[in-house]
């Protein structure tokens, strides 16, 4: 092996910061998450600095080449439609992230969360999506798998574990040929809901090594969703369907540590971290 002393640039690019593209699809709609999500990448300033791509109102997407790591963001509406154009664009983006993982040493990893996780099930056509007869709404318990039980996305997490819940749409009814033609794994599942024949949604997917996502919220965190819930319009909303009591105990259970909270605090997290684990070592085995 070369020693890296004879790489001059070596140092100085190990030293570089990772650089994270935030594809964002909230179409300009106010939310929380996009606040919650630079909060966690800024948790690691010293390894990541980040730009955010306008997806859904600009139609904006990085440059493949000039980034490594990426998170997807959720999004309001419909996950099956789009205006023809950024959808066709994220829909390529998929398929050129992909084809450079298969082809190239170093790769590229991608977290992408509800509405963007909802889209990239449709385009490797892992399952079904429809929309809920009801929305899911609020502070639930995610099931792992027996494959989430060693997912590197959970560790550190309890089965089952807390996050938050917001969409009107869901993933269901896997292909299950073609999660073993893509080598996917189904890592959770949406909580057995015994009072009702409904199947259980599948909550988060493994695409490949590179390549991860949920249907859940995992950037939520506690102040944040304790504020939206507080409002006036939210508390009438949620207190109409689902009664005084229930939403207590939403708000109870969000100022335990052992909820959203620990979730926040562990599985963005836990992706950024084992990725830039990653990425360095690629960069490390590229230079030496």
């Amino acid at each position: 092996m070369i020693s890296t002393i004879l790489h001059p640039h070596y140092y100085n690019i190990m030293q570089e910061k990772i650089k994270v593209a935030i594809l964002d699809m909230y179409d300009g709609e106010p939310n929380q998450g996009m606040r919650c999500i630079h909060d966690i990448i800024n948790r690691f300033a010293d390894d990541l600095t980040f730009k955010v791509y306008d997806l859904r109102g600009k139609a904006e997407l990085p440059n493949i080449e000039e980034y490594n790591l990426y998170v997807a963001t959720g999004g309001p509406g419909n996950p099956l439609e789009g205006d023809g154009n950024w959808e066709v664009k994220y829909s390529q983006f998929l398929d050129k992230l992909w084809d450079w993982n298969i082809h190239s040493e170093k790769k590229k990893y991608i977290l992408f969360i509800c509405h963007s996780y909802q889209m990239a099930v449709k385009h490797f056509g892992l399952a079904e999506i429809n929309k809920r007869k009801s929305t899911s709404f609020g502070v639930m318990t995610i099931h792992k798998t027996d494959a989430g039980m060693d997912d590197p996305l959970f560790e550190g997490l309890d089965n089952p574990f807390w996050a938050v819940d917001s969409r009107d749409y869901q993933v269901i009814k896997p292909h299950l040929k073609k999660f073993r033609s893509l080598g996917a794994k189904i890592i959770a599942l949406e909580k057995i809901r015994s009072h009702v024949e409904y199947e259980r949604a599948i909550m988060a997917v493994r695409f490949s090594p590179e390549m991860v996502g949920t249907q859940f919220h995992p950037e939520a965190d506690p102040v944040s969703f304790l504020n939206h819930l507080k409002k006036a319009e939210i508390r009438e909303k949620l207190i109409a369907s689902k009664g005084k009591t229930k939403y207590r105990t939403m708000l109870e259970r969000l100022v335990d540590e052992n909820t959203i909270y620990k979730t926040n605090e562990t599985l963005i997290p836990n992706f950024l971290k084992q990725s830039i684990e990653k990425i360095k070592l690629e960069q490390r085995a590229i230079l030496t």
